[in-house]
């Protein structure tokens, strides 16, 4: 047959005479129903959020996802393909704030109470639905959207506090404080996977370095170390070096500065990065130095507070080879804090604001570079450096992230990391084959113990009750359904979201027990 130019239809046109064809027929459904149920294939899919819409990179994975019950489809198996959608969480948030007009977070439980919100983001799930449907049809893959599940539907949630009390009757799962990556504009913690995954996560900003003098008591020097997070520097309560590093004491001007050995012409330069007239006039071994108490920047934090300590993660490749801690706000010095009994102090609260000294009130992004400069004015900051570097952002907000100590929920992955890389080499077949030993190794090598809790309003609430008895102890119970619950308590609820169910409380031998 001779092809006649401009005679074929446009794929706008037969693309919907074939979803109709389908429909007409029910090819999908027949290819479930003819079928024999003991001959099924399960294929879970991971739903994408109502409140998006479609867009290249959801349409991409899906048509994947199509391929593969797809095949085993034509292989025989009974594949019921079940959609669903994703309705929790901050996504869903940000699209209800808009709706509400909300742009402060404090204005939730003040100005818009908290059921008008939960009542507003239950509406508010549906509304993104038929675009989906018929995108999702126009791209040929089937799916039953009749059945889909929400994951703010009263059973689906129900099912997630069955799982939550399973892991923490095994032991998987336990309440701990951890430094996370936190969003102070939304108060909530980030996985890091889900910051590092996502394209334009990391952003190129120009921050203030400083290098910030601590005087040594009964010394005539002053440790010298530097940091490019100047706002951390209220919550400091310790140095670090390391005890195999050389440092030397310089004199220049008034001031004796102890900084490595290694990392002197680098660090004694003026603000054009020219060489400055010194002298050095003294050196120390690193184990010399550990011990050695300083005079606090701010608040006395205490005993423990405010001595020179030894950390192997002090290096020469940047900086002046000591570390200032502020351990609430850092991953390592956390873990050193917690480890030698060095205090954590928290000076910024939830949404990223000082809460005590001399910035009280103020916000932690928009004063950073002011406190660079006011603490260079006072002699504390010897020198301030401006670099430009990569700076983690929340991917679905914009906005800036900071590590932040935060009390939540977790489960423990590296207590089954030894089991999963066990069963990836075993069990699980990768395509293409190379990120079975490749980027999924190495995923499970390195992450962290998995963080549960959001401190979301808008999601499946937690199934812990907390209480204390007569000698202050606190005893917790965790809860696994909805009929469970009724037994303790004797209410039952059409919605088991915030704040219902906060309202809930029992007894057990004697001890009150409320959510948490």
């Amino acid at each position: 047959m001779k092809f006649t130019a401009n005679s074929r239809r446009r794929a706008l046109e037969y693309e919907k005479d074939l979803v109709q064809y389908w429909k007409d027929n029910q090819t999908f459904e027949k290819s479930i129903s003819s079928r024999p149920a003991d001959n099924a294939y399960v294929f879970y899919d991971g739903p994408p959020f109502i409140t998006g819409v479609p867009h290249h990179g959801t349409l991409l994975s899906s048509i994947v996802k199509d391929a593969i019950p797809r095949y085993q489809t034509m292989r025989g198996k009974r594949v019921e393909r079940v959609w669903g959608w994703d309705t929790h969480g901050l996504p869903a948030e940000n699209f209800v704030e808009k709706k509400l007009g909300i742009t402060d977070r404090h204005d939730i439980g003040t100005k818009v109470s908290l059921e008008e919100y939960i009542t507003t983001a239950r509406s508010s799930m549906i509304e993104t639905g038929d675009l989906w449907e018929s995108t999702i049809d126009r791209v040929g893959r089937w799916v039953d959207f009749k059945g889909a599940y929400k994951t703010m539907d009263k059973d689906y949630m129900e099912s997630v506090w069955w799982a939550f009390k399973q892991l923490y009757e095994k032991g998987k799962i336990y309440e701990g404080e951890k430094v996370l990556m936190y969003d102070t504009k939304w108060a909530t913690p980030l996985s890091k996977a889900e910051v590092t995954m996502d394209a334009g996560a990391y952003v190129d900003v120009t921050d203030p370095s400083v290098y910030v003098k601590f005087d040594v008591i009964d010394e005539p020097y002053s440790m010298l170390a530097w940091t490019t997070t100047p706002w951390t520097l209220p919550g400091n309560t310790a140095l670090a070096v390391n005890p195999d590093l050389t440092y030397v004491e310089v004199a220049i001007g008034d001031d004796h500065l102890v900084m490595a050995k290694d990392l002197v012409e680098t660090v004694m330069t003026d603000e054009k990065h020219q060489p400055l007239d010194f002298v050095v006039v003294g050196e120390h071994t690193g184990k010399s130095l550990i011990g050695k108490k300083y005079r606090p920047l701010f608040e006395d934090r205490g005993d423990k507070a405010h001595y020179i300590w030894a950390a192997d993660y002090v290096t020469t490749e940047s900086g002046t080879g000591i570390v200032h801690l502020a351990p609430a706000y850092g991953e390592e010095d956390f873990a050193l804090a917690q480890m030698a009994g060095i205090p954590v102090v928290h000076v910024l609260d939830e949404f990223g604001v000082y809460t005590e000294g001399r910035w009280q009130g103020l916000e932690v992004w928009n004063n950073n570079k002011r406190i660079a400069k006011e603490l260079h004015a006072d002699g504390v900051v010897w020198k301030i450096d401006y670099i430009r570097h990569e700076y983690p952002h929340n991917p679905r907000t914009g906005h800036r992230l900071m590590y932040r100590a935060h009390p939540s929920w977790f489960m423990d992955i590296d207590g089954q990391r030894t089991e999963m890389l066990e069963q990836n080499t075993a069990n699980i077949n990768w395509f293409p084959d190379h990120i079975k030993h490749g980027r999924f190794e190495k995923t499970v090598q390195q992450a962290p113990d998995w963080n549960l809790s959001r401190d979301r309003f808008w999601a499946t609430a937690m199934p812990v009750w907390k209480g204390v008895d007569a000698d202050g102890v606190e005893h917790v119970k965790v809860v696994g359904s909805y009929a469970e619950l009724k037994e303790l308590s004797g209410v039952e609820l059409d919605d088991y979201h915030r704040p219902w169910v906060d309202d809930i409380e029992f007894e057990i031998e004697g001890v009150r027990r409320a959510s948490r």
